[in-house]
């Protein structure tokens, strides 16, 4: 197994950013990897604007770093958490520390710029939570222990029939034709059987089936606390793209922001149902941003943005995508940092500027807890490539494009990984599947009215 070059932590300020983050701007013609993964810039794009080559940050100086051997050290602690028969490169990720506010000053557009270069090169990012997000993480992480212990018929019975929200049994899920060993309990927005968009039968709406309190209460301090961050990034990545302001928040408005809170066995201790070692398959997620943060234990694998692999999770499913390949990376449990990595909306906003990350899990020898927040259009969203900045020169018959509705893409995804699960079968029964079609689930902020449904 080999290892990437080590890099550590430096702070500025309020931001950490390491020094791939300053290469990826200011060795841009040596590296070749200012754009990233080495593709062209789409059109409507400014980097250059974002790149501020007079306000980049500060790089720590290396007394301050730790010595050789420290960093080796370091190195070799973190791949000792990958799990078993697993061979990847181990990742040393670029921490950023986020303001507690974004105002559009100098700092705010390099920070942008790094995060986007480190994205496009790494596929990943690591953001440094504030005490406050490791006291709620602590938190949630105690209250998702507390419900997976739960007898299994207490467990069971969190299911809701009109959302996909609730329990997801070890081996319901499936990827790519796959059982996954994941237990999941999953938090969508939860809406009451009286709410407008439940009455009318629109796909996914419902109520997210609590099992009790003292569940609820804290998952939902650490998930809206999330959702904040989710703006957060969402702005600075609009500096980092070089477009205005709201080109990608617009889309968040009443967002289908969503969690998976998950709990992986021991490798030795499965139902038998899925593919030994296997926690999740490959795979990509569906919307802007997977904000996560996991235990000690170890199990996430990435890919990297590559030229010579292409996916469009919206059009044919990249489930399975290289699962079983050369190239994957291993990223280590950090203590105090979320991940943050991209999903298939992103993609298809930024013309594959950003493309989104696949990743599996793989089983290690300890049961393992992971947290993973969805920032997401709303689901009654149309997303359109963007098209503005420098060049604007999609065609016209490109702009005129329909476009992807998130809704439908949502339902899509969740029908193909839970095609036993009660919610599947009722959409279909009912046809409420239809109604993805009809102009208010795609006209944003419109309610249904009792005319229209």
């Amino acid at each position: 197994m080999s290892c990437l070059a080590t890099r550590s932590v430096l702070p500025l300020g309020r931001r950490l950013i390491t020094s791939r983050a300053r290469l990826s701007t200011a060795a841009l013609g040596s590296l070749d990897i200012g754009s990233g993964n080495g593709m062209s810039m789409p059109p409507g794009f400014n980097i250059d604007v974002a790149r501020q080559p007079n306000k980049q940050p500060r790089i720590q100086s290396p007394s301050k770093v730790g010595t050789a051997a420290d960093k080796i050290h370091a190195r070799d602690d973190l791949g000792k958490t990958m799990p078993p028969s697993f061979k990847a490169q181990v990742a040393h990720l670029d921490t950023f520390e986020l303001p507690e506010k974004i105002t559009g000053s100098a700092s705010d557009r390099a920070l942008g710029k790094a995060i986007i270069d480190t994205w496009r090169y790494e596929g990943i990012i690591q953001i440094a939570q504030s005490d406050l997000q490791k006291k709620l993480w602590n938190d949630a992480k105690a209250a998702s222990k507390r419900f997976f212990r739960k007898p299994a018929a207490e467990k069971a019975a969190c299911v809701d029939s009109q959302s996909y929200a609730g329990y997801i049994a070890s081996g319901e899920e499936v990827t790519d034709g796959i059982a996954d060993y994941s237990e999941i309990f999953t938090i969508t927005k939860d809406l009451d059987l009286e709410e407008p968009r439940v009455r009318a039968k629109w796909p996914c709406h419902g109520p997210c089936p609590w099992p009790d309190v003292e569940m609820k209460e804290p998952m939902m301090r650490y998930v809206d606390n999330l959702g904040l961050e989710g703006e957060k990034i969402l702005q600075l990545a609009e500096f980092g793209l070089g477009v205005a302001p709201g080109t990608l928040t617009q889309y968040t408005r009443d967002g289908w922001h969503h969690t998976r809170v998950l709990r992986f066995p021991p490798r030795n201790a499965t139902n038998g149902k899925g593919k030994e070692g296997r926690g999740i398959g490959s795979h990509t997620d569906y919307g802007l941003l997977v904000i996560a943060a996991q235990d000690d234990v170890g199990g996430l694998f990435i890919r990297r943005p590559r030229d010579d692999e292409k996916f469009a999770n919206w059009q044919k499913s990249a489930a399975g995508h290289k699962e079983d390949a050369d190239g994957w990376f291993y990223i280590p449990p950090v203590e105090g940092v979320h991940t943050v990595i991209l999903g298939d909306m992103m993609q298809y906003l930024t013309n594959n500027y950003l493309t989104a990350t696949p990743h599996k899990v793989g089983l290690n020898t300890r049961e393992r807890f992971v947290m993973a927040y969805f920032h997401e259009p709303s689901f009654q969203a149309v997303i359109k490539p963007i098209n503005e900045g420098c060049g604007g020169m999609r065609t016209a018959s490109e702009q005129a494009e329909e476009g992807v509705h998130y809704g439908t893409h949502f339902t899509n995804m969740f029908m193909r990984n839970y095609p036993d699960r009660i919610t599947t079968k009722r959409l279909l029964a009912e046809n409420h599947y239809a109604k993805l079609s009809k102009p208010e689930l795609r006209t944003m902020d419109v309610m249904p009215t009792p005319e229209l449904d």
